[in-house]
Formats: C-alpha cells, structure tokens, sequence
C-alpha cells in the first residue's frame, strides 16, 4: 500500500465549506438497517425452525441444507434488474416494490404442505429479497462519499448480525408457543408495515430530501461527485464493461467463497448450540445463538472503522477471515460446551467483520455508471455460496455422521478467499487523488 505523502496530502477544507450533514446518519442508515433486517429474519428464521420440526415435511439432514440453499438459486435473478432499476430510475421505489412482494412470500411460506412446496417458497422468497441489496448500495452510494463509504456500509449491515441478535430468541420464543408455520406467517407482516415508514422517511439523493439543508446537500453531493471525477473512465456501463473489469471477476470469486463458508456457518449455528445444549428448548437455543452475532456486530462495525481510518479494505476482508478459518477448525477439535460456545463467538465475528470494507471497494475502483451493474454481479453469483454452503454441511452430516467434515470444507472455502483478495486485489503504486475535505485515505486502488 502506497503512503500518503505531502505529494498527495489532501487540501485543507475551505472556512466557507458547511460541515457533512450528520442527520443523513441518523434517518437514511437506521431505516435501512431496519428495513433490511426485517429480509434477513425472513431469510434466517428457517435456521431457528429447521431443528424443531420434528419429522414435519419429513426432512433429512441435505433437505434441510437444501432449504436453506435454494433461497439463493432464487436470490440471483433480480440482483443485476433491481441494481440497473435503483440507479437509472429509483432505489426507494425499488426497494419499496421488493419489501411488500416479499413480505407476502414470507408469509405464504408458513403455509405449505409438502417439502417440494416448501422449496418453491423459499425460492420464491429469495427472488424479492434479491434486489434489494444492490439496490440499498446504490442509495448509500448517493448519500456517502467515499471516505465514509466503509462506515455507512458496515452500519446498515449491521442490520445483519443483529437481526439474529433479537430476531434468533424471538422466534425461539414464538416457537415455545406456537408452531412453525405460525411464527413464518407472523414473521412475514412486519415488512408490509415497515414499507410505510421506507416510502416517507427515504429519499434517493440529498438534494431531494425534506429534512436536510440546500447547503449540507450540496456538500454532500459535492463530495461524491469528486469521487467520481477522480476515477478513470468506466466506458457505457454496460454487463460487458462491468465483466471486463479483472477486480469485479476476483470480488465475485472472493463473495462466492466467503459467503459459503458464511452462510453454511450461519445455517447450522443453531443446531450445534443445540446439540451443546443437550436437546435445550427453542428458547434456550434462540437466546444463546445470540451471543456470537452480538460479538460479530461489534467486532463488524470496529472492523469497517479501522478500514476507512486506515484504507487498509484488503487486510479488513483478509485478517478477520484467516482468524474464522483457525476458529472454525479449532471449533471440530476441542472438547466442552464453553470453549466451543467461544470459538463460535469468534468464527461468527469473523466471518460478519469483513462486510463494511468489502462493499466499499467496487465504489473505491468503478465509476457509478458502471458500479451498479457491477454490485450487482458480484452480489448475484458471489452469493451462490449461499446455496452451496448449507447444502455442503448437510449432505455431508447424513453421509458421514458428523459435522466435522462439512465446516472443514467451509474452512476451505473462506481459504481461497483469503488468497483471491490477498493475490487478486494487488495493490497500485498509483496514488488515489483526493479531494477537498477528504481525509488521507492511502493510495492503493483495492485497499481504498
């Protein structure tokens, strides 16, 4: 990584210059945080659920892995539709459209009747709640210059290790007192009444909310339209100009990786406290799988600090990954229920750390009109681990007998991740050029 030297200190900013708005912190980051932790309950409950349907749908250990997996088969289709929708036309009204047709899939899932039923609507389900991660990124894109982009992103993601954190011992909750099908259907609701909220509190750009000044919008936009004369032209935006681009190839290679060792982790989380638990109640086993995720948000948002103080993306992705890696592994080998209670803690901060960092460097190396195409294929295939993970742990329990071998394949995985981001994002002796009121960010093209 190249120093930040006199030759590329950023200028000082002028006495006139307003200060960045801080209520764009306060109104656009909590309600997307809200909005998308409300999608990742609806896509993770089936984690608290699975261990407790006891013989309904007649599920084995790969059906179970399959059902968690094939919301991703579905996640894929409108992930590069939705990211082109959120720039060209509008992320709020995108998002908007996606929250109330998934809302109603979720609910309609606690209804089915058999397992291939229950296949369809997870799938279903995962093709609403596919777009609305690109196109919350293209959203925060317009609302954070470049310099905060690590921070606004790790923020709103933390939507995702806390969902777990409240939603993991509600469901176990509504579990002890109802049954799965009904906890789905409730489950379902809160986005259908949550798009409210979305449609009257979010704007797509500064210059169009209500609730911030001419002044501090001007500044904002001013700063992000310095990112983006500052990056080398990104040609017509087109699927070809973003497949072109040799770092999109190694994110999504990097995404597809991580994100399998992610979500198969993140499925079978519940069932090993479970089994720690000796058969605990769903309760019991709610309220404890909340623990790691509570490290994992504290750890995820420290992380994507570190990683806009220093510019350091690739060590941020690659650090934190190496460190689940030993843990995961570590996890297989040692005996008790308290060390393996702890290991668990820090695979999951471990695998969550690296989000903030990792979304904030397609914005570091594409120009915008070529960044939403390109988000969007690294979301879309990067997140086929999500199949692929949960499945492989599954299949891999009913033929061998034990969990061991599946989260060491998982091992695996975030290992060629760890290579592709360390080997595949070189840094460049170019330094980046900064602007007026930018703090130094460094000057090497994947670490930002």
């Amino acid at each position: 990584m190249t120093d930040t030297g006199p030759q590329s200190k950023p200028q000082s900013i002028p006495q006139t210059s307003p200060a960045p708005p801080a209520k764009r912190w306060m109104y656009v980051i909590p309600v997307a945080a809200i909005m998308y932790m409300l999608a990742y309950l609806d896509r993770n409950n089936v984690s608290v659920i699975l261990p407790y349907m006891h013989g309904d749908l007649e599920l084995s250990n790969a059906d179970k892995g399959l059902v968690g997996g094939i919301f991703f088969v579905g996640y894929v289709f409108l992930q590069i539709p939705a990211a082109i929708l959120a720039q060209r036309w509008s992320a709020r009204k995108t998002v908007l459209i996606l929250m109330l047709a998934w809302g109603v899939a979720a609910s309609l899932s606690g209804l089915v009747q058999t397992k291939s039923q229950f296949y369809v609507a997870r799938f279903v389900l995962g093709v609403f709640e596919g777009g609305v991660w690109p196109a919350v990124l293209i959203l925060l894109a317009s609302w954070f210059p470049l310099r905060e982009r690590a921070r606004a992103n790790a923020l709103w993601m933390a939507c995702l290790p806390l969902s777990s954190v409240l939603m993991a011992p509600l469901s176990g909750w509504m579990l002890d007192h109802g049954t799965w099908r009904w906890v789905l259907v409730m489950q379902g609701i809160p986005p259908l009444v949550w798009a409210v909220v979305w449609w009257f509190a979010v704007a797509d750009r500064p210059a169009q909310a209500r609730w911030i000044s001419r002044a501090e919008a001007g500044h904002v936009e001013g700063a992000i339209a310095a990112d983006e004369a500052a990056k080398p032209s990104a040609g017509s935006g087109s699927y070809l100009d973003a497949v072109k681009q040799k770092s999109v190839l190694v994110l999504i290679g990097v995404y597809f990786f991580w994100i399998t060792g992610f979500y198969g982790f993140n499925l079978w989380l519940p069932s090993v406290i479970k089994e720690l638990t000796h058969d605990g109640s769903p309760t019991e086993v709610g309220a404890l799988t909340a623990i790691p995720f509570t490290v994992a948000l504290i750890v995820m948002i420290a992380n994507a600090a570190w990683s806009d103080r220093t510019g350091r993306r690739r060590q941020a992705v690659a650090v934190p990954l190496v460190v689940g890696i030993a843990a995961l592994l570590l996890g297989q080998a040692v005996d008790g229920a308290l060390p393996r209670m702890l290991l668990l803690c820090v695979t999951a901060a471990a695998v969550y750390a690296p989000y903030g960092p990792f979304w904030a460097i397609p914005g570091q190396l594409l120009r915008f009109e070529v960044v939403a195409v390109a988000m969007g294929l690294i979301n879309a295939l990067g997140n086929l681990g999500g199949f692929a993970g949960p499945y492989l742990v599954g299949w891999l329990t009913d033929v061998t007998g034990s969990s061991v071998t599946g989260f060491a394949v998982l091992s695996a995985f975030l290992a060629v991740a760890v290579a592709l981001v360390t080997l595949g994002l070189r840094p460049s002796a170019r330094p980046v050029p900064q602007v007026a009121g930018q703090a130094a960010e460094g000057a090497c093209a994947a670490d930002g």
